[in-house]
């Protein structure tokens, strides 16, 4: 049995996916982000999103976290800090942070890594998560749904081509709604509301 490889990414009603569009964080969905990091216990980022998050969540080497931080920002920072981080690119030499370095074959490297124990792989960011849903490697997306219109910014899962059944339907206070959805085995019936 292989470990569930999940994407979670927030965005924008127009299919944004860009750190910087969107609600600013707040408790509520700190806590969330928080909890979804606890399902899994290996974090699978590209470049970009690797260094985007070691900037943010790395805890700094004087081991005080920065006074930007509230409580719900330092819990989260506390799960994602000492977890395992496996990182896909093909310019970086080497990575730090809990972290391992696959380049080459990406997609094989990702199955292999599906094979191995553990509760489950927490995949992030834009580009890599679309090789992995063309090759049929993600078992669940949460997209936590932003009421914001960026009109830039990458795009959510651009040409891939998927069917996706809602599982889970959550609103925050903020107005931004997590929905969680898995991929419809083509094999399986549909069912058509007959």
């Amino acid at each position: 049995m292989t470990q569930p490889l999940r994407y979670a990414i927030n965005v924008t009603l127009d299919g944004c996916c860009s750190h910087e569009e969107g609600l600013p964080p707040d408790d509520e969905s700190v806590a969330f982000w928080t909890d979804e990091l606890r399902r899994s216990d290996t974090l699978l980022y590209g470049r970009v999103t690797y260094e985007l998050m070691e900037g943010a969540w790395r805890r700094p080497e004087s081991g005080e976290w920065p006074d930007w931080m509230d409580d719900s920002e330092v819990a989260f920072a506390e799960v994602m800090d000492p977890m395992r981080k496996v990182v896909t690119s093909g310019t970086l030499d080497a990575v730090d942070w809990n972290a391992e370095l696959i380049s080459g074959d990406v997609v094989n490297a990702v199955r292999r890594l599906k094979e191995q124990a553990g509760r489950g792989i927490s995949l992030g960011g834009v580009r890599l998560p679309v090789a992995l849903a063309a090759a049929g490697l993600i078992d669940e997306y949460t997209f936590v749904v932003h009421p914001v219109i960026a009109g830039r910014g990458p795009r959510l899962l651009e040409g891939v081509d998927d069917t996706l059944e809602l599982v889970e339907r959550r609103e925050f206070r903020s107005g931004t709604i997590m929905q969680r959805y898995r991929p419809v085995d083509a094999a399986a019936p549909r069912n058509t509301g007959g």
